[in-house]
């Protein structure tokens, strides 16, 4: 059997990305009634992190725990990743110790040569491009609340970031209804939007008025201004973004009971306001707890699928 990598939602189908959420139901449901689920025993997970994250090593770190198995933090000062030890090598290595490896970093296309050169599963817990396990939890919290996923509309405010970016190849699986508004300058990945726009499926449309893309929206979506690394631009974005704000009347003007999501952290004041972020319509800190459901799934779903190297 094939070892079965997770790097970007556009890597899966929608039959593919559903079996995912109902096994992340089922794992779950298991959880909360308390029932333990050592499906993963005897098993070890590297975790490597370039940049650091609250509930990317939480929800990992807990879910094999909770899955019977185990995991190891590491971080980029003992690997040296593509400096000290070549990517080609490090895989090399780490596959002969565990039975997958998630990554946090910063090239797509380095977590991509690490999953060629690995014998076991990658996971990508977030590139500079892409951000697939944020979208799976996302999808998850979406049909945990009754909302059915197939052409939801999606209303994006904000940066056309990494997360945007999944939710771009989540509109093809699911043929969403996106609007992606973001100020001039911070347009999401132009090769996703055009791929949406030739294989047909889907409707993502990237406006400059927030107030047009929220208008009768089932979801409302935000993120911070300013991502990790991007510190020295924190004035100019403020600048950039004024307008862009989640606030009561913007929320008012989508579908009654919308759903206002945030994937973390939150500059709360600057992309979204208290009122609404704890307010009645967020599921924000749903959407948190879920990256611990939608990895575990994530996690047994590529774990199993691999065959221990030789």
């Amino acid at each position: 059997m094939g070892k079965t990598d997770f790097l970007a939602i556009a890597d899966f189908g929608r039959k593919e990305l559903q079996l995912l959420l109902d096994l992340a139901g089922t794992l779950k449901d298991a959880w909360r009634s308390g029932k333990s689920d050592p499906r993963l025993a005897g098993k070890v997970l590297a975790c490597v992190f370039h940049k650091p994250s609250l509930r990317t090593r939480m929800s990992f770190e807990v879910g094999m725990a909770q899955l019977g198995g185990r995991s190891l933090y590491v971080t980029d000062a003992e690997i040296g990743f593509g400096k000290r030890e070549s990517i080609h090598d490090i895989a090399r290595v780490l596959s002969r110790y565990v039975d997958a490896i998630m990554i946090r970093t910063f090239s797509q296309e380095h977590v991509r040569e690490l999953a060629r050169h690995a014998r076991v599963p990658v996971i990508n817990g977030l590139t500079d491009s892409d951000h697939p396990c944020q979208i799976l939890s996302d999808l998850f919290t979406i049909r945990e609340k009754g909302v059915a996923l197939d052409g939801l509309s999606v209303a994006w405010i904000g940066d056309g970031n990494n997360v945007a970016k999944s939710w771009i190849d989540a509109a093809l699986a699911f043929e969403l209804d996106l609007r992606l508004a973001c100020p001039a300058g911070y347009d999401p990945d132009p090769a996703a939007l055009a791929r949406v726009e030739r294989e047909g499926r889907g409707r993502v449309r990237l406006l400059r008025d927030p107030e047009e893309a929220v208008q009768g929206a089932r979801v409302l979506y935000t993120d911070t201004w300013t991502s990790m690394g991007q510190e020295g631009e924190a004035e100019e974005r403020r600048a950039a973004f004024r307008g862009f704000r989640v606030d009561e009347p913007l929320v008012a003007r989508a579908a009654p009971g919308a759903l206002v999501m945030h994937c973390l952290p939150a500059h709360r004041g600057e992309e979204i306001v208290d009122a609404v972020m704890d307010g009645p319509q967020s599921v924000v800190f749903d959407q948190a707890e879920n990256r611990l459901h939608a990895q575990k799934a994530i996690l047994v779903h590529c774990i199993s699928s691999a065959a221990r190297p030789v």
